[in-house]
């Protein structure tokens, strides 16, 4: 009887101490939480005001390179200086000195017998500001004389309306540049107007002898006419980093 109760405490106190054991492990055992992400929140920065710059407003510019309706071809760019600042409707400068223009070739026609002038006809694409920024445009070459363009206050200068069946085109026989500016009817084609082939004098009554080729030499200096208004920020010399 006594080995009975001899084995029944000893199996009692294995029990306890294995018992004793498992609930040290459990305490020891680290406790799992749930692990929890945090999205960084970046303040989202404040809109820059934008100005309008109105349809009909004229870019004054200088020819960067020279062309030749020669050796010109639909596609070739080049590119053109504003020699003046350009400022919305409200006077706020958004286009300053130094911004350059690229332009398009979209016709040519070389000089050809019986004193028929060269010609070239161009748009503008883009607007590259000296900060670096940049943006599409949609502006036709157009000229600066007096009494096509006026001038306010702020020295912005805007022409009246461009007619649509009115090209303007650089035609060869200028003295000032080696070209002309002139309007063609229909888009470029037929008769040019305003009294362009007198340009061509005594080449025109010679049905063998070529007209001069539409030279624009660099420095020549013409308008832009904007066909689109444009809404740009104020000009800064640093252009704003997107984050």
């Amino acid at each position: 009887m006594k080995g009975v109760i001899t084995k029944k405490v000893l199996f009692t106190a294995v029990a306890a101490i294995a018992l004793l054991g498992a609930t040290e492990a459990w305490a020891q055992k680290p406790t799992l939480h749930r692990r929890t992400t945090h999205k960084r929140v970046v303040p989202r920065k404040p809109a820059e005001p934008l100005y309008s710059v109105a349809t009909g407003t004229i870019l004054r510019t200088r020819m960067n390179q020279t062309i030749s309706s020669k050796t010109a071809r639909v596609g070739d760019t080049f590119t053109v200086t504003v020699t003046e600042p350009v400022y919305s409707t409200n006077g706020v400068v958004v286009v300053p000195v130094g911004s350059t223009l690229t332009g398009r070739v979209n016709s040519v026609r070389p000089a050809d017998k019986g004193g028929k002038p060269g010609q070239i006809d161009a748009s503008f694409t883009r607007l590259r500001l000296p900060n670096g920024r940049s943006r599409y445009i949609n502006g036709s070459l157009t000229d600066l004389e007096e009494g096509k363009t006026t001038s306010d206050n702020e020295g912005t200068v805007s022409g009246k309306p461009m007619k649509y069946n009115r090209k303007v085109v650089f035609i060869g026989g200028g003295t000032i540049g080696g070209v002309l500016l002139g309007g063609a009817i229909g888009g470029g084609k037929g008769a040019l107007i305003g009294g362009i082939l007198g340009a061509a004098g005594g080449f025109a009554g010679d049905r063998l002898t070529k007209g001069p080729e539409a030279e624009v030499k660099s420095g020549t200096q013409f308008g832009v006419y904007l066909n689109q208004g444009i809404s740009l920020p104020r000009f800064g010399e640093t252009a704003p980093v997107t984050p």
